[in-house]
């Protein structure tokens, strides 16, 4: 099987068997996602929907939270991996916002990626969530599943999105990335991975 071939079956397959997959992260605005996306950082996205519900009640926009102290953040992020680093950055980005953007998240991915706390990944999650933009972020799920699929075999992150993006259309790009993180989120684990009620097992040359 061709790496063609072998993106094509997945693909078609993921198409047919989860037409719906999105984010499963809580978020009502950009803002609020933007947010979301950093706090997740290296923490579950379930520890993450737990944490933000407090967290956008007492600074609902960038206004409330770029004027508030880390005294004041850290509390309601403390469960989070790296409280102190994130809440340093969630504040900086939303001064950042409000001096440099007007308040609105913007959906370039450099601009995105000069906000305190935005690596390349989350400015992709942004762009492809928020403005469907035809880009794919590659985090820890999809860069595993992507190897052991055979989709990829990028040494780095950006690598592999660019194996990704030069193979998956870029109508399917943006829910190419949940399904990618799905699968790899609850079949394609890191640890124990569960082959063995995997989908995708006859297409994977990691068996």
């Amino acid at each position: 099987m061709t790496r063609k071939e072998r993106f094509n079956t997945i693909l078609e397959w993921f198409q047919e068997n989860m037409p719906a997959a999105q984010t499963e992260l809580h978020y009502a605005n950009p803002f609020q996602l933007l947010v979301a996306v950093i706090l997740s950082a290296q923490c579950t996205d379930r520890r993450v929907n737990l944490v933000t519900p407090p967290l956008f009640e007492r600074f609902p926009s960038a206004r409330e939270l770029a004027s508030a102290t880390l005294d004041e953040v850290y509390p309601y992020v403390k469960s989070v991996s790296y409280p102190n680093a994130k809440a340093r950055h969630l504040i900086a980005m939303a001064g950042m916002l409000l001096s440099d953007y007007g308040g609105t998240v913007p959906s370039d991915i450099d601009a995105l990626m000069r906000l305190p706390g935005v690596g390349r990944k989350t400015a992709n999650v942004i762009a492809s969530v928020v403005y469907d933009k035809p880009v794919i972020a590659v985090d820890t799920h999809v860069f595993r599943v992507a190897h052991r699929l055979g989709l990829s075999n990028g040494s780095t992150p950006y690598a592999v999105e660019q194996d990704l993006e030069r193979h998956i259309p870029e109508h399917q790009r943006a829910i190419a990335h949940h399904w990618l993180i799905l699968h790899g989120r609850y079949t394609c684990t890191a640890r124990a991975p569960k082959c063995q009620d995997c989908p995708l097992q006859q297409w994977c040359p990691h068996l």
